[in-house]
C-alpha cells in the first residue's frame, strides 16, 4: 500500500512530463505552421508590389517609347500593323528582361478583347480577364494567385504550380505631376511563384524535422529519465519494505528473546536442584542398587536440558565479544578435537585446507568456537551414514573466508529461506537455533555468512570475518 502511495504521485509526474511534451510539440507544430503561413502571406504581399512596380514600369516604357513614336508616325494604334506589332513586342521584352515574368497580356478597352500576348494563340479573345480585368478598367489593381496539384498536396497546402497574375490599368501618362491620364487598356502579368513557395516548403519541412528530431530526443531522454526515477523508487521501496520487515522480526525476536529468557531462568533454578538431588540419589542408590539407571537417567536429561536453556540464553540475550587476536585454524581444531568422538562414531572424516600465513583476526574465540560448533554438529547430523567434511580457510581483502561442505542431503530448496528462522528445525531433537546463534555471532564480529546448496549434494556455508 504504501510501495503504491509513493510510486502514484511519481507517476503523475511522469503523465503531466509527456503530456506536457506531446502539447508542447503540438504546439511548436502549429507555430510552425502559422509561421509558414505568415512567411508566404508576405512573400506574396511582395510578389505583388513587385508586380505593380513591374506593370508601372512597363506602362511608362509602352508611354515613352511605343505610344508616342506611333502616334506621331502613323496617327494612331493598330496592334495589327506587323510594324507596331514587332515594335511592342521589343519595347516589352527589352523592359521585362530579367524580370521573373512568364507572360504578359494587354487588353483593350471594349469586348475584353486581347490584343497582345507572349502566347500567340491568345491574340483576338473575347472575355477572357474575368472581374480582375474589369477592375483594373476602373483604376482598381488587383492580383490573383492560381495554384494547381494533386489531391494530397492542395490538402496539405503544398501546390506544385503557384501562379500570381495581376491585372493593372494601362494609362497614357499626365504630363502634371499628381494626376492619372485615360485609361487605354489593361495589362495582365503572369510569374511564377512555384520556386518561392518550394523554398518556403522546404524551410517548413527542414524545420519540422529539427524540431521532430529534437523532441523525439527530449522524448527518449525523459524516458530514460523516467525509467531510471522508477528503478530508484522500485529499489528504496524494496529496501524499505526489507528494512521495515527486519525492523519487526527484530521486534518480534526481542520480545520472544525476553520472553524465553525470563522462562529459561524460571528452569534453571529448579533444573539445578534437581541435578543436584539426582546426583545425591545416585550415590544412595550405588549402594543398595547400583544396577538402577533412574538416577544417571535424570542427570542426563537435567544437562540436556540445561543445554538447551543455555541456547535459549545465547539467543534471547547475545553477549558483546571481547575481542582479542586469535587465530581461526587454531579454533577450527579445537573445534575438531572436541568432536572428534562423534565423528569417529558416525565415520565422518573432516578434510581441512588452509592457505599459508593466515592473518590473526580480533575476535571472541570463545564465541567463534561456539558458532563453528553449531555448524560442524548441524553437518554432523546431516550424515547419519558417514561422509567427509570439507574445511577450506583462505584470506583476502575482505577478511578470512571460512567454507565448510558436507555431503549430506542438503537443504530443501522451499525450507532454505526458513533456516535463519529462530526455533525452525527439520530434526526431531534440537531448539532449531543452532543456525541462528551462529549468525548471531558472526554478526557481532562485522561479519557474514551465506548457506546454500552444495554441487553435487550437501550444504555449503561461508563465513568472512573481517580482518581488524
Amino acid at each position: 500500500m504504501e510501495k503504491t502511495e509513493k510510486i502514484k504521485p511519481f507517476r503523475l509526474v511522469k503523465y503531466f512530463s509527456f503530456s506536457s511534451l506531446v502539447v508542447l510539440f503540438a504546439g511548436i507544430l502549429m507555430l510552425t505552421a502559422l509561421n509558414t503561413h505568415w512567411i508566404r502571406k508576405t512573400d506574396l504581399k511582395k510578389s505583388e508590389e513587385y508586380a505593380f512596380l513591374i506593370a508601372a514600369n512597363l506602362n511608362h516604357q509602352l508611354f515613352i517609347q511605343f505610344f508616342i513614336p506611333v502616334t506621331l508616325k502613323y496617327g494612331k494604334i493598330q496592334l495589327r500593323n506587323k510594324e507596331q506589332s514587332q515594335l511592342i513586342d521589343n519595347v516589352i521584352r527589352s523592359t521585362l528582361h530579367g524580370y521573373k515574368v512568364d507572360n504578359v497580356t494587354i487588353y483593350g478597352t471594349e469586348k475584353n478583347i486581347i490584343s497582345y500576348s507572349f502566347d500567340k494563340n491568345l491574340l483576338g479573345k473575347e472575355n477572357v480577364g474575368g472581374q480582375e480585368y474589369y477592375k483594373a478598367l476602373l483604376g482598381e489593381p488587383t492580383t490573383k494567385l492560381v495554384q494547381k496539384g494533386n489531391f494530397a498536396e492542395i490538402l496539405f497546402g503544398f501546390h506544385t504550380e503557384n501562379k500570381m497574375i495581376t491585372f493593372a490599368p494601362l494609362r497614357i501618362e499626365n504630363p502634371h505631376p499628381g494626376s492619372e491620364g485615360p485609361i487605354i487598356g489593361v495589362i495582365e502579368i503572369k510569374q511564377d511563384l512555384s520556386k518561392d513557395y518550394k523554398r518556403i516548403f522546404e524551410f517548413q519541412f527542414v524545420t519540422i524535422i529539427a524540431i521532430t528530431f529534437v523532441m523525439f530526443s527530449i522524448f527518449g531522454i525523459l524516458i530514460i529519465v523516467v525509467r531510471r526515477g522508477e528503478k530508484i523508487i522500485e529499489e528504496r521501496s524494496k529496501e524499505r519494505l526489507i528494512l521495515e520487515q527486519q525492523l519487526r522480526r527484530a521486534e518480534h525476536l526481542s520480545s520472544l528473546g525476553e520472553m524465553v529468557a525470563g522462562i529459561s531462568h524460571e528452569i534453571r533454578n529448579p533444573l539445578g536442584i534437581i541435578k543436584s538431588s539426582a546426583e545425591l540419589l545416585k550415590k544412595k542408590i550405588a549402594a543398595i542398587d547400583p544396577s538402577n539407571p533412574v538416577p544417571e537417567i535424570i542427570i542426563e536429561e537435567s544437562v540436556r536440558l540445561n543445554n538447551i536453556i543455555t541456547d535459549f540464553l545465547n539467543f534471547a540475550k547475545p553477549r558483546k565479544p571481547n575481542l582479542m587476536p586469535c587465530s581461526i585454524d587454531e579454533i577450527i581444531e579445537k573445534t575438531i578435537n572436541f568432536l572428534s568422538q562423534q565423528l569417529q562414531e558416525k565415520g565422518i572424516a573432516v578434510e581441512i585446507q588452509k592457505t599459508a600465513d593466515l592473518p590473526q583476526i580480533s575476535a571472541d574465540s570463545n564465541m567463534i568456537y561456539q558458532a563453528f560448533l553449531n555448524i560442524l554438529i548441524n553437518s554432523i547430523q546431516s550424515m547419519p551414514d558417514g561422509g567427509k567434511i570439507y574445511v577450506n580457510i583462505t584470506s583476502d581483502r575482505r577478511g578470512i573466508n571460512i567454507v565448510f561442505e558436507d555431503e549430506g542431503t542438503g537443504i530443501p530448496q522451499d525450507l532454505l529461506k526458513k533456516i535463519w528462522d529462530p526455533f525452525f528445525t527439520t530434526k526431531e531433537k534440537g531448539t532449531g537455533l543452532g543456525l541462528v546463534i551462529a549468525k548471531n555471532i558472526v554478526e557481532a564480529h562485522n561479519g557474514k555468512i551465506q548457506i546454500t546448496n552444495g554441487s553435487p549434494r550437501g550444504v555449503k556455508v561461508l563465513i568472512i570475518i573481517p580482518v581488524r
